[in-house]
């Protein structure tokens, strides 16, 4: 930038992106002291190198600004943890695995795990058997990522959102809500 280009000659650009031609970098730093501007070097393999005459400052300013937005645009997948005992209850499995859904919809992953105490350790099927039934019950909106298996006294499984099987499930209930109030019905007295 300025002062610290070597070049003896430059290809320079214009602050409205025009090509000037080569000048003699001379020339080209009293060009962008005129206009109050920065010459900054942008292709120093070039030969002779490019260099363009700019507001530095801004420059750098909506380079950042950039970076910020493409950052706020990235999502950040969050592990949510939903927690299953082998001996739970048909009300609470459905109440737990509706959150699991929720989380899937929002584009978290969901680490499903059954907690084992005492001896039924020794009916690990049991919980298999929840885990799958987990994995059935939210297959239009997640699929499973890492299957179930053991860890220590736990089962664990983890559960992705699956757009494909999200979109393939939106259009079958739009369909269905087509399907369903057919204007050929008798009108109820």
């Amino acid at each position: 930038m300025n002062d610290r280009i070597r070049a003896r000659e430059v290809r320079l650009v214009a602050p409205d992106g025009e090509q000037i031609g080569i000048k003699p970098l001379p020339e080209a730093l009293a060009m962008a002291r005129d206009l109050e501007l920065d010459l900054v070097e942008v292709a120093d393999k070039a030969n002779p190198p490019v260099c363009r005459i700019m507001d530095y400052g801004k420059y750098k300013y909506e380079a950042a600004q950039r970076a910020k937005e493409s950052r706020k645009k990235s999502t950040n997948i969050v592990i949510k943890e939903m927690k299953y005992r082998p001996k739970i209850g048909g009300g609470d499995f459905d109440t737990k695995t509706r959150k699991v859904e929720q989380f899937l919809g929002e584009g978290h992953k969901v680490k499903v795990t059954i907690m084992f105490r005492g001896r039924e350790m020794q009916h690990p099927e049991l919980g298999k058997k929840i885990l799958d039934h987990v994995a059935e019950t939210v297959a239009d909106v997640g699929r499973v990522e890492v299957f179930p298996k053991l860890d220590g006294r736990n089962m664990i499984m983890v559960l992705a959102p699956d757009k494909k099987a999200q979109a393939a499930a939106a259009k079958r209930s739009a369909e269905e809500d087509q399907d369903g109030s057919s204007p050929s019905d008798p009108p109820s007295n």
